[in-house]
């Protein structure tokens, strides 16, 4: 006969004790302030020794920075730069994206909630994080690699990353937006993005002015 604590005690390849201290910690830290959470809560959350946590994460710090890391870092879907049409790349994009958010749940609200970048290690790790994010975007989308408007069409992606930001906490936190009314304004003005704004700017100088 089993319990249902049996599976957090089960034996588990260090890569997966890992990601279950992992996936436990960012639970916490979505539910409670970072003070508000110790390693032993986290112990005894992903049912593991605490000194687990500390061979695998380091302090409490650094596991938290590696949670709020991967909370905000989008690595993108598998596409092919040519497969389907760019209609169907931008839908692909914007579901893999809000199943990922959703996934994420509390913890992504807290990884991008307003205020936490007054942390300054965190500000960095956001800041690194949607320029990567932004790369791989126009990666996907066949955006020129080579090219010195390169910067200003990241700094594009990074201003309507904002807006994703934004439209995510009105669906998962206020409730004001539903998922298919989120992914109609994200796909809408992603589809404008790379269709309008993006062509615009590349047959500008890189200094043209208004």
């Amino acid at each position: 006969m089993t319990t249902a604590s049996e599976p957090r005690w089960r034996r588990l390849e260090p890569d997966q004790r890992r990601e279950q201290i992992f996936i436990c910690a960012a639970r916490l830290f979505g539910e409670r302030p970072y003070a508000g959470v110790s390693t032993s809560d986290i112990a005894a959350e992903a049912g593991v020794a605490r000194g687990l946590i500390n061979h695998y994460f380091g302090t409490k710090r650094e596991l938290y920075l590696a949670v709020i890391r991967r909370a905000v870092t989008m690595p993108m879907p598998d596409m092919e730069v040519g497969g389907g049409s760019l209609y169907e790349r931008a839908h692909t994009t914007v579901d893999w994206f809000l199943d990922m958010v959703h996934s994420q749940g509390k913890m992504w609200l807290v990884a991008t909630s307003e205020g936490i970048g007054q942390d300054q290690e965190v500000e960095q790790i956001i800041v690194d994080a949607e320029r990567k994010s932004a790369e791989r975007l126009l990666d996907a989308f066949g955006m020129p690699a080579e090219s010195d408007i390169r910067p200003r069409l990241n700094a594009l992606v990074r201003a309507f990353a904002g807006m994703v930001k934004a439209a995510g906490r009105e669906w998962l936190l206020r409730g004001e937006l539903d998922r298919t009314q989120v992914h109609v304004l994200l796909y809408q003005t992603l589809i404008t993005l790379l269709e309008d704004v993006f062509p615009e700017v590349l047959t500008r100088p890189p200094h043209a002015e208004n």
